[in-house]
């Protein structure tokens, strides 16, 4: 195993063969009985973050990486970084490195705001009089005030989340890491954070972007690899493995769906009843009655997991009453990956009113509609069941983000949504 900083073949960063391994152990008693023994007795088992992957970054490049959860990501931006060294292969980096892989890694928090910029920059390679002839820029930036010559742990997690943000920013590293820090902070942060980025990327600077955020790869990034299991699946253009990403997580979900259980048809009806939530989030509600399944099927009955923008699509929600309700309520919300309200409807706001419900009564409603031009990602859908009407209704069941699908890559979308525009247009010329 090595880490290098050395320059290989053209490339600022070069990674041949690299692997990661970690030893488990059941209890914490484990590790202290094999140390005893002098490891002649191995009490863990070796879980490997990283599985043989080689990388070939060239100067200027910005590269996105993804995965899901536990694929890697941070473990490689970690060896990168020279936090860690890999267990096998080797690890090539040329140039300085600045490394956000968790905003405010170092800061003491006894130290004011002005004392840990100095500590920290001076970490990442900067002269004294270069901290001093940045400061104004790093302040500015930061824009949290007198708060500057404060201790650290009086702040906000804002305040804290601007200044590690913007010391890694501004001490001009010829490779910056970044592991998910564009997605902390306030809506005006992120985007002078994005802005700052772009500066950085245009000015020339090796870019690594670890990111759950598939727009910023296809808009930022001019490559990407897609980790899974420590191993790196696909590399190359940001377009192709964002698609690649969602058919592996829609895969996934197709797989947990079907582990849950299958529609069961109901008598009497062209209905089946869903008797699958794939996920759980957060759950609450006063208990009368309660959501039982969802599903999203395209037009001949398939389970949709990534929907095409257009595309025809029918949302099936089952709810089991547990005893008699008066003028229930079904409906859900559309949230995108940030957890903004996308859309909602329910029956009532459809001007479709339910009998009354039943005590074990089954009932099962069929929202059928065409998915608008929105930002290509993941959306979320929670199913809810009330009593009332549109205007005055009490929450018997809410499950939030019950269901995730992504919302496939049909063109350029400025903003959130595109909307149906015709366009006119003449020429006339200027009376003289």
């Amino acid at each position: 195993m090595s880490f290098s900083t050395s320059r290989s073949q053209g490339n600022v960063i070069q990674l041949q063969h690299v692997s990661k391994k970690y030893p488990i152990y059941e209890t914490s008693s484990s590790r202290l009985l094999e140390l005893l023994s002098f490891r002649k007795w191995k009490l863990h088992r070796d879980f490997w973050a990283l599985r043989d992957v080689s990388l070939e970054i060239p100067r200027g490049t910005t590269l996105g990486v993804l995965g899901q959860n536990g694929s890697g990501k941070s473990t490689l931006l970690q060896v990168l970084a020279g936090i860690l060294r890999p267990t096998i292969g080797t690890c090539q980096v040329q140039g300085s490195v600045a490394a956000i892989l968790e905003l405010g890694a170092g800061f003491n928090p006894e130290f004011s705001g002005r004392e840990n910029i100095f500590i920290n920059a001076a970490v990442l390679g900067l002269s004294h009089r270069q901290i001093r002839d940045r400061m104004g820029q790093i302040l500015d930036f930061a824009q949290i005030g007198d708060f500057i010559d404060q201790p650290v742990k009086t702040y906000s997690s804002g305040m804290f989340v601007r200044l590690a943000f913007s010391v890694a920013v501004h001490v001009d590293p010829e490779i910056l890491l970044v592991d998910e820090a564009l997605a902390v902070g306030d809506l005006v942060f992120q985007h002078r954070c994005i802005h700052r980025m772009r500066q950085l990327r245009d000015a020339g600077k090796t870019i690594v972007l670890v990111t759950h955020d598939l727009h910023a790869v296809t808009s930022y990034c001019s490559t990407a690899i897609l980790l899974d299991g420590g191993r790196k699946l696909h590399e190359g253009s940001p377009a192709t493995v964002v698609q690649r990403y969602q058919a592996l997580v829609a895969r996934r979900e197709a797989e947990l769906t079907e582990g849950q259980g299958q529609m069961q048809a109901s008598p009497g009806t062209d209905l089946p009843v869903v008797r699958t939530i794939p996920h759980i989030h957060n759950r609450y509600g006063e208990g009368a009655a309660e959501v039982i399944g969802i599903t999203l099927l395209s037009l001949d009955g398939q389970v949709l997991n990534s929907v095409p923008a257009g595309g025809e699509c029918t949302l099936l929600v089952s709810v089991h009453f547990k005893r008699k309700v008066k003028d229930p309520i079904i409906g859900f919300t559309v949230r995108d990956r940030l957890g903004n309200e996308v859309t909602s409807s329910n029956t009532s706001y459809e001007g479709v009113h339910l009998p009354e419900a039943r005590a074990e009564q089954i009932h099962t409603v069929a929202f059928r509609f065409q998915v608008p031009q929105l930002r290509p990602g993941s959306y979320t859908i929670s199913p809810a069941v009330s009593r009332g009407d549109i205007w005055k209704h009490t929450v018997e069941d809410w499950i939030d983000n019950a269901y995730i699908f992504h919302l496939l890559d049909t063109g350029l979308v400025y903003g959130q949504m595109r909307w149906q525009v015709d366009v006119d247009f003449q020429v006339s010329m200027e009376p003289s």
